[in-house]
């Protein structure tokens, strides 16, 4: 088995090679034959193992060891457990949808065999990240997923707005990286070691440990572990405030939309702190700070989805919504919820921005949704895919999302850790606002009276097979993939790799409630979420199928409210004003000040004057007379027995 470890990651990469560095001499069809196939390896390979797995068959080991430093060994090895499984088959699974889907969208485009190259690359370094045994390695996919992921969202370079987008998210995800690596290091000073089983071992003997950030302010070290390491995930999965980059990275073609936001790049940081849990369950100050900012996060972006007219930003700011529900799941110390909700909006989000790739492809590129309009009868195909992912986003009960969001829900009101009355009352309002954005788009885009130019109408057509064949898979799993949250949550399937502490459970609550999916369908017709789901539902119903005149009235009325919303609450503005005009307005003054009159003025051209001075000097007694230079060496004699006189 240890060899089909390493074919997981392998076969990607190789695939990557093989359309990246020869791309021209396979040509276009053999460049995207070559990484379909290798991710189809990949994918079946995962399966494999997750079914090894069940059976009881855990792997830790070492592939090979990369550098020894004193007592501290670095090495890339695998941990195969049902967490690093069950996302080694997301990952791949729709990976895979993305490859195939790439085929109809990017047809045409003269950096085909690039971007084939580029996301099979993507794939093996969020494959790295996940079945890591250690830090040092986790890092690696870490960092490889934030490279690859400016290279996807700039991929069309010649777009200044692209170019401004990746390089947004490259320095937003900086900031996070810093207080990630800074936590590794802590971790290396800590424990002595980088490996999960050592360090996670030892964590209980490090309660008593505490560090001085501040003299004479003493923090619980595992406190500052988890807040720096979670700082990381606030840049990796776009949490408030490190959110800004994740929106602006729709710039990239809608492939790697749906392959950054359903499964890879923003859930890397849900998956390392579900990983970390047993550092993470010493930290009650961590768990709630988590809360906090997760609850944030999925409330108000979801409010700003609601103003949004770009398809593809509604989406956007529905994942960082989506992003705060699993990061409100973290905190309540409900892990195993987290995953599960990773995974029920790896597929129906995958479905809706692949959905949202196959109307653009129909609009002739066009992305507004005030353009667009009565695309059900033409494109039935992705209008069925789309309502379908909608209704598991809303959460409507029978389809994933309800399951996993009721779940969440749940769990966060079970929650004793501080901070869960804010979070609970958060994901409770998003209830509403989820669904009313969501069908707001559907109503928009499918609905109504076509509103698009003459000639793009006259065109319309459903997309071809290529694109909607991934569609329609990716449906299945958005339909029934919340129906095994029986064995997922109550069943023990995350009981290993997850840990616990009894005080802080409660999912074991919940599961003292649990009648199977039946009674949780049957038992949502009487709680809250529910009626609020059905509420945002009917309300986009009214306002942009039956008075569709409200909307604008709405707008007008709202004034400063809807221009917040708009704007996104000027975090942009404020963090171009801080960062951006502040770092211009520094480096004017190091350029003024630093460079023209230190540096240049006094340390170049100040030792070029003061040379050119005493030469000036000296030149009026090299005349080549002898009585000067006698008058030289009398004058230099007088100086010398003048200063010996002087200090003896």
């Amino acid at each position: 088995m240890e060899n089909l470890y390493l074919l997981v990651p392998i076969a990607p990469l190789l695939g990557s090679i093989m359309a990246g560095l020869f791309g021209k001499q396979i040509g276009l069809v053999w460049s995207h034959r070559v990484t379909i196939s290798l991710v189809i390896v990949s994918f079946i390979a995962s399966l494999i193992i997750f079914m090894d797995v069940l059976e009881g068959n855990i792997y830790n080991g070492t592939v090979y060891t990369w550098m020894i430093s004193g007592e501290t060994v670095f090495e890339v090895g695998f941990l195969i457990d049902t967490l690093s499984t069950l996302m080694m088959l997301i990952v791949t699974g729709v990976s895979l949808m993305v490859h195939i889907y790439t085929i109809g969208y990017m047809r045409g485009d003269p950096g085909y065999q690039r971007f084939f190259s580029y996301i099979s690359l993507f794939t093996f370094s969020m494959l790295m990240l996940v079945m890591s045994n250690n830090f040092l390695q986790l890092f690696f996919g870490w960092e490889a997923v934030g490279l690859v992921s400016y290279l996807l969202i700039g991929f069309w370079y010649t777009r200044p707005t692209a170019i401004y987008a990746n390089m947004k998210a490259f320095l937003v995800n900086r900031v996070g990286d810093f207080g990630f690596l800074l936590g590794i290091g802590l971790v290396l000073a800590s424990f002595g070691s980088l490996d999960y089983e050592h360090v996670f071992s030892h964590a209980g003997y490090m309660t008593s440990k505490t560090i001085d950030i501040i003299p004479g302010q003493p923090w619980m070290l595992l406190t500052v572990i988890s807040l720096l390491l979670f700082v990381g995930a606030m840049g990796k999965s776009a949490q408030f405030p490190l959110h800004v980059w994740l929106p602006d990275s729709m710039e990239g073609p809608t492939p790697i939309s749906a392959l950054i936001h359903a499964a890879t790049m923003v859930t890397a940081g849900i998956f390392m702190v579900a990983r970390m849990s047993p550092l993470f369950e010493y930290s009650e100050t961590a768990l709630s700070t988590i809360l906090v900012i997760g609850g944030i996060t999925t409330l108000f972006m979801a409010l700003v989805a609601v103003v949004q007219n770009d398809i593809k930003r509604v989406v956007a700011f529905s994942t960082l919504s989506q992003l705060g529900y699993m990061t409100v799941a973290l905190g309540a110390s409900a892990y195993s919820v987290a995953i599960f909700h990773l995974m029920t909006h790896a597929f129906f989000k995958a479905l809706l921005f692949l959905g949202a790739g196959s109307v653009i492809i129909a609009m002739h590129h066009e992305q507004d949704m005030r353009k667009m309009g009565g695309l059900k009868q033409y494109m039935p195909i992705t209008f069925a895919t789309m309502f379908i992912a909608a209704l598991a986003s809303a959460g409507v009960p029978g389809f994933s999302g309800f399951f996993s969001k009721d779940a969440i829900i749940e769990a966060v009101h079970f929650s004793n850790i501080p901070g869960s009355e804010f979070a609970y009352f958060c994901v409770l309002i998003t209830v509403f606002v989820t669904a009313l954005y969501t069908f707001r788009l559907i109503f928009m885009t499918f609905y109504g009276e076509p509103r698009m130019d003459a000639h793009t109408h006259k065109h319309l057509h459903e997309s071809p097979w290529v694109v909607t064949l991934p569609l329609i898979i990716l449906a299945i799993p958005t339909v029934i993939a919340g129906w095994v949250i029986g064995p997922m949550l109550f069943g023990g399937f995350l009981t290993d790799p997850i840990q616990v502490h009894d005080h802080h459970d409660a999912v074991a609550l919940m599961g003292e409630a649990y009648t199977g999916v039946f009674g949780m369908m049957s038992h949502a017709l009487t709680t809250l979420p529910f009626w609020f789901s059905i509420a945002g539902i009917f309300s986009a119903w009214f306002l942009y199928r039956v008075r569709t005149d409200l909307p604008e009235k709405i707008r007008q009325i709202s004034g400063p409210v809807y221009t917040l919303l708009d704007r996104k609450y000027f975090i942009d503005e404020l963090y171009s004003w801080m960062f951006a005009r502040g770092s211009r307005g520094l480096s004017m003054i190091l350029w003024k000040y630093g460079d023209i009159k230190i540096i240049d003025g006094f340390f170049v051209n100040g030792t070029a004057r003061m040379i050119a001075w005493i030469a000036n000097i000296v030149r009026h007694f090299q005349t080549g007379y002898i009585y000067h230079y006698a008058f030289s060496m009398i004058m230099g004699v007088f100086l010398l027995m003048s200063l010996w006189l002087f200090y003896y």
